[in-house]
Parts: structure tokens; sequence; C-alpha cells
């Protein structure tokens, strides 16, 4: 692909933002490898042709076309759809239209570099000849991700719900992954059951989401539960438990992460990871939050136009969170029934034990608020050990390290930064090394309590 020295200054406006998914190949960025396929099942599903990138195999085309001081995950998915459509190009040749083709890149506000990714992203396509004709999906965290635009108004709280579902199901097939696989009977049989059933969850997505049909999507995920379960070796003894936390695409896309979980296994460990709901509850639960201040606000202001604005507003994400929590709690416990891990954090809890702790506010916004209540949650869990994951130089990630490293050093629980730029660091097995053997020693001094003393009893 050679590039163009030219640029156009409505292209932000043009093309990025909400458009029809009908008749267009929707091109999903790996950032969790599950999630990202039933995600893109629950398109194909709806009558779009979703297809997830390819990951990590373009790192060196997203570094060539960017200066080293973007946030890494930038990086990554440009990488990723520069070399999509690189390839495309040669495959097709002339037939290669693309206009056939959508990228879906969300964004988020606040003090994170990531929602300037897709128009940073935008101008990287728009200096290759024809790629200024892809235009880039974007949904923003500002209106709670909604979809409206996207998918036509009929069908646009099925989708909602679907896809939420689909992130629900992947984050308990991935903590069904890390609760078997440092048990595992066969070295290697844990990665092979769970590609298999990624794969066979993917096609009844594809079938049964658009129907709504998550009766038909619990049973298959409790035979999914049941038969993992059988792959866990009675005989091994119970392992220090890890909690991680950190930015979102680092802590979950194993390529950019240098696959810390696995390492972390391979030193003793069992692992449990933030899921992705966790983060789209705390944008829903944002919403209504940030409505709640302006509703009293204004009944001060005795502005009662903006008064029932956003009495509105708070209804729909009130009862889109009620929605999301409750279904989330039903697919959990399904589960659970069946094999002993982890439930997922209520991000209003989070919230009241912030608040309960006063060392940070949810008034700040990012992954900041979640990652240093979510550590302090795990501490009361019983946890063992805290990683926290994020790109080099990644303010809520610095952030979250400043404020809980003296905490966690007075509560005697060991904590490891691990910071990551695509550059393999000499003394990171080091520092890895060094954690785990702390790690191991709280977990001989104090075991693990909770729900884990049910799985030694």
């Amino acid at each position: 692909m050679k590039r163009k020295n030219q640029h156009h200054f409505d292209s932000p406006t043009n093309r990025i933002g909400k458009f029809r998914l009908q008749n267009k190949t929707v091109l999903i960025p790996e950032m969790n490898r599950i999630a990202a396929h039933l995600i893109a099942a629950t398109f194909r599903s709806f009558g779009s042709n979703a297809r997830v990138l390819k990951t990590y195999h373009g790192l060196d085309l997203g570094k060539q076309y960017t200066s080293g001081k973007e946030c890494f995950p930038c990086q990554v998915t440009l990488g990723d759809i520069l070399l999509f459509l690189k390839t495309e190009q040669e495959k097709l040749g002339a037939a290669f239209d693309p206009e056939n083709y959508l990228y879906f890149l969300p964004e988020s506000d606040g003090p994170c570099r990531f929602g300037m990714y897709n128009k940073f992203q935008r101008m990287v396509l728009d200096s290759f000849p024809g790629l200024d004709r892809v235009k880039i999906v974007s949904i923003t965290a500002k209106d709670g991700y909604s979809l409206e635009g996207v998918i036509e108004p009929d069908r646009l709280l099925d989708f909602r719900k679907a896809s939420y579902i689909a992130v629900v199901v992947a984050d308990i097939m991935e903590r069904l992954l890390w609760r078997i696989r440092p048990y595992e009977t066969r070295k290697g049989i844990t990665d092979e059951f769970m590609e298999k059933s990624m794969r066979h969850m993917e096609s009844i997505f594809e079938t049964h989401a658009v129907a709504n049909d998550f009766h038909r999507i619990l049973t298959e995920l409790e035979e999914i539960t049941r038969n993992g379960k059988t792959l866990i070796d009675p005989a091994i003894p119970t392992k220090p438990l890890i909690g991680i936390v950190g930015e979102i695409f680092l802590r979950m896309h194993v390529q950019s992460n240098q696959d810390v979980i696995r390492v972390l296994e391979r030193h003793g460990a069992e692992v449990v990871n933030s899921s992705l709901a966790e983060w789209v509850n705390y944008i829903t639960y944002g919403q209504l939050r940030e409505n709640r201040i302006n509703f009293r606000l204004s009944l001060k202001q005795l502005n009662f136009g903006r008064l029932k604005q956003h009495l509105q507003k708070m209804i729909g994400f009130g009862g889109d969170l009620f929605y999301q929590e409750m279904r989330q709690k039903q697919f959990y416990n399904r589960a659970t029934r069946l094999i002993d891990f982890e439930h997922d954090h209520k991000v209003g809890h989070l919230e009241k034990l912030l608040e309960k702790e006063d060392i940070f506010t949810f008034d700040v916004t990012t992954e900041t608020c979640l990652s240093i209540a979510a550590i302090l949650q795990f501490v009361k869990e019983g946890y063992n050990g805290v990683v926290n994951v994020y790109p080099f130089t990644c303010m809520p990630g610095m952030t979250t390290s400043a404020i809980v490293k003296p905490v966690l050093n007075r509560m005697r629980v060991p904590y490891l930064d691990t910071p990551y730029d695509g550059s393999f660091q000499p003394g990171r097995e080091t520092a890895l090394r060094t954690f785990m053997h702390q790690v191991t020693q709280h977990f001989q001094r104090h075991g693990r309590k909770g729900i884990i003393q049910q799985r030694a009893a």
C-alpha cells in the first residue's frame, strides 16, 4: 500500500460515526478472543457479515504508521486493520471495494487516549488511496454505547440484549478456562476444549441470538461447564489465587500482555481477570449516576425541562443496568451451580467500597476507579496477590499504581505492575518470579478465604 499526502478535514465528521450495517462486512478487532467471536456471531445472526480481524500479525505495520507516543492498543488495532485491508487488496485486486467494509471501533470519553483511537486511525486510513472510503463505526460511552443508527430501530433492543449476553457468556467461558487450566488432567487439554467450545458457542449465537433464545444459549453453556469440570484433576492441590486489573484491552489481549495469565499459571498460580461485562455495566452505571447528579442539580435550579430529561434518562439507564445485572447473575448462577468460580463484581458495590475507603472516587472516570475498587474487593475475598496490567505511560494505570501500592504494602498483600509496549523487558521474568514467591508465602500464611475455602473442604 502506498500512502498519499492528502488529508480530508471533514473525515472525522463524515466517516466516523454510526452507520447502518446492512450489506456491509463489519470488521471487529480482537481484544478478548471469545467475546470478539461471539459478538461477531451476534452481528451475523442479525444479518450483518461480521468478521474478527486477525490480530497482532500486523504490529509492524501499526508501529510503522505511529510515532510510539500512542497508547499501545492503538498500535495493535491499527496494525490489525491495515494488514487486513492490505491483504484484501492483494487478494481481490480490482474487485476490492473499500465501501464494502465498516471498521467497528468503539470509543470512551474521559482522561484516556482510547477516545482518540478512531480519529487517529481515520487519518492514517485517509493517507492511503481508496481507504478513505472505509468508514469507521464508532459507538461511544457518552450515550452508554447506544447502537441507535447502527441497527434497525425495530431490532435495536433485541440486538442490545443479545450482544450483552454474548459478553457475559464469553466472561464465564474465560473464567471456566482459568478455573480448569491450572488443574487440568493433561497439559493442553483445556485450551483444546475451550477452542472447540468457543466455535460451538459461536454457531449457537449465530443461529439463536436473533430470536433472543437465551434459554438455548444457557443450556449450551451449562453443557460446556459440565464437560469442562471433568478435565480437572482432583489430586492437584489448591493453588494461590491472583486477581488481574488494569486497562481493558491490555489485560484481555493475550498477545499484547505476553500471555501473563499463562505465565502466572506456569509459576503455580490460579488467576482471575476482571471481566468485560464489568466495563459494560460500569458505562451504564456511569450514565445513570451522571443523570442522577444532574437531576438533583436541575431540581435545585427549578429547571423543570432538564429535570424531565434527566428523569427519563435515569429510568432508561436504570432499566438497562437492572436487566444487565439480572441476566449476568442468572448466567453465573447456572454455571457456578456446576463448578465453583468467582462471580463478577457489581459496579455499585465497587463505588461504595471506594467511598468507604476514601482513597478515590467515581467522579474521575476510566478504568482507574474500577481497578482500585476491584483490588480492594480482591483483597477482601482472600486473593493472595494482584497484578495491574496496562500500556506503558497509561495515565489510568499509573494512577492506580500510585494509589494502591502503599495501601497493599500496609495490608501485606503482594502487588505487581506490568506495563507493556510490545517489547520484552529483560527484568520481567525476575519480577514475576519474585512476585510469585511473595504470593506463595501469602498463601502459606493465610490460605484462601471466602468461597475458595469450599474447594479445599
